[in-house]
């Protein structure tokens, strides 16, 4: 069973059998060529993609335009990559879990 939208009526049939694979936390995926990270890392049942940095509260998906800034993980060692506006590419390295600084007091806690 699929957990992707194969056929679309706007963006029409997707090809089932053109796949890439990645790693996030260090485990192997497949995810169908350009697919956006997010798609991909849905379609392969995971759901939470970093940690609150505050909280410690699971993270994932939300508004998956590029709005919120929920789905930031660490691609290829680059921190704070969205995943809902990046094309999925062979080989890609992704990790979650890893603090980033998002406010003016967690600037200054780490700047005075």
């Amino acid at each position: 069973m699929t957990r992707r939208i194969i056929h679309h009526p706007v963006l029409d049939r997707i090809d089932e059998t053109d796949t890439v694979s990645f790693t996030f936390d260090n485990k192997k995926y497949k995810a169908l060529r350009d697919e956006s990270l997010a798609a991909a890392l849905l379609a392969n049942g995971i759901r939470t993609l970093r940690h609150h940095e505050e909280f410690g509260t699971p993270r994932g998906i939300y508004c998956n335009i590029g709005h919120c800034f929920e789905c930031r993980v660490t691609v290829d060692g680059v921190q704070g990559v969205r995943a809902c506006l990046t094309p999925i590419q062979e080989g890609m390295d992704v990790t979650s879990g890893d603090k980033l600084l998002t406010s003016v007091r967690d600037w200054r806690a780490n700047n005075e």
